[in-house]
């Protein structure tokens, strides 16, 4: 896979304290597209990855960066690291900013398991698409807070 290039992209989320909100979901439960999520945050707390079915805090401080394995990583290593499902939980006392860069490839890149992470027993478990179509599937495949990735699965 060419990775001379890539098609990255920064953001920046701004979570309201909900004083007296029984609401506390801030981002529903997702996953997301690229190869990795790097995230930093203002405030302590807010963050939640589901683990065997379960919401778990990630003890993720201030100015900490935290590195979440997105779809295109799970694809490239044919499964063996997961995109790991996620969502914001808001603090009833405090304004929660997010400031989350996307790394993925380039928009041209075709992305396949790779063959280090493919044998007799293993064989690809996705279907290759560049960058690009996965980005225009994912915008109208999205199930359940959850990408296309399984439904590109072999």
């Amino acid at each position: 896979m060419k990775l001379e290039s890539g098609y990255d992209f920064f953001t920046a989320n701004d979570y309201p304290s909900r004083k007296n909100s029984e609401n506390r979901i801030g981002q529903f439960a997702h996953i997301d597209p690229g190869l990795l999520i790097l995230i930093i945050q203002n405030v302590s707390g807010g963050l939640q990855v589901q683990h065997n079915g379960k919401w778990l805090n990630v003890n993720l401080k201030p100015n900490w960066i935290f590195v979440n394995v997105a779809d295109h990583l799970e694809i490239l290593t044919n499964g063996k690291y997961k995109s790991a499902l996620h969502r914001v939980v808001v603090n009833n006392e405090v304004r929660r900013v997010t400031l989350p860069l996307f790394l993925g490839p380039s928009l041209d890149t075709v992305v396949t398991p790779a063959p280090e992470f493919t044998d007799d027993g293993h064989p690809p478990a996705y279907l290759g698409m560049t960058y690009k179509q996965y980005l225009e599937y994912n915008q109208f495949h999205v199930i359940d807070g959850k990408s296309c990735l399984n439904q590109i699965r072999l």
